[in-house]
């Protein structure tokens, strides 16, 4: 039986649980998962998300248990490589998504959340004077030189990026491989922004699209994973996503993506939040004029 007091944590006070191939009903106030080889209490007052894989079936009784208690359900695939759909979260506060839309809809703040993204590539890197677009080709050069290294470490031939979502027949074994482990990547990617609160379509780097931020933040692991990742599975000959998908999974775990991303997010826009902190609006406020809030839950034709 796995021992719930060593669940890996997202951040300090956030932490996730993944179940597969199980039943989970209510059991008293809180629910269980049955398995083959017995019964797992779930303490779902001290767990944030609860990941389902395949496999998995849950009674409406135990999702009326865990939206009580503000436990969050992410319906994913295995070990969280896919996102498929999730329900209410442990906080009924919009906080971070209030703090990511502002920083997504002031253009200079949009500016600077850009340049962190990139810089976040470059730690060593002193960006002073640097334009945009000078950071971004820095951006491209060191990612097709990542792309001609693992090439030359392989032996997998490689003549560039291509990824035609109508032509995908006609893409080599690489490329096919790269989009399929990135694929992975961004179901990691949304599942973990979704259950931090942040909104999937604000994206930065990435704009217009439902999943712009799941873009954005993936873009950030890509070289230490998926890249890799991609590269190995196709040098070994096995062609097939099964076995691509349980490299990702390795290279997911050794680099510990899913307790990093909660970390890197906080850390870009940490910086708006302390500005924000004593400003921000208490949950159940109503918007007023001048920026301002009234109470909320008081019936206003009395005033």
């Amino acid at each position: 039986m796995q021992n719930l007091q060593e669940l890996p944590k997202l951040i300090d006070s956030l932490n996730f649980l993944y179940i597969e191939h199980a039943v989970i009903e209510k059991d008293a106030s809180s629910i269980i998962a049955i398995q083959k080889d017995g019964k797992i209490p779930i303490p779902i007052a001290t767990i944030t998300t609860l990941l389902l894989g395949p496999g998995t079936s849950i009674t409406h009784a135990a999702i009326k248990v865990m939206a009580d208690t503000g436990c969050m359900i992410i319906w994913c695939g295995e070990y969280g490589e896919k996102y498929y759909a999730h329900g209410s979260g442990e906080t009924r506060s919009a906080r971070n998504l209030l703090i990511q839309a502002k920083c997504c809809m002031d253009e200079n703040i949009h500016l600077e959340v850009v340049k962190a993204m990139y810089l976040f590539r470059f730690p060593d890197l002193d960006a002073t004077g640097m334009t945009l677009q000078q950071i971004r080709g820095m951006e491209g050069i060191r990612i097709r030189r990542v792309y001609e290294m693992m090439s030359e470490t392989t032996g997998v031939p490689w003549t560039g990026r291509s990824y035609r979502t109508d032509s995908w027949d006609n893409a080599d074994d690489i490329n096919k491989a790269l989009s399929q482990a990135n694929s992975l990547l961004y179901g990691l990617c949304h599942a973990a922004i979704v259950s931090l609160g942040y909104s999937p379509g604000l994206g930065f780097i990435h704009v217009g699209k439902q999943l712009s931020f799941v873009y954005d933040i993936a873009d950030l692991y890509k070289t230490e994973t998926t890249i890799p990742a991609a590269f190995e599975a196709v040098q070994t000959g096995q062609n097939d996503y099964v076995h691509l998908r349980r490299i990702c999974r390795r290279y997911f775990n050794e680099h510990d993506i899913l307790g990093r991303i909660a970390k890197d997010i906080s850390g870009l826009f940490q910086q708006y939040k302390n500005e924000d902190q004593e400003n921000m609006y208490q949950a159940g406020d109503l918007w007023d004029v001048n920026n301002s809030t009234i109470a909320g839950g008081v019936n206003h034709g009395d005033t």
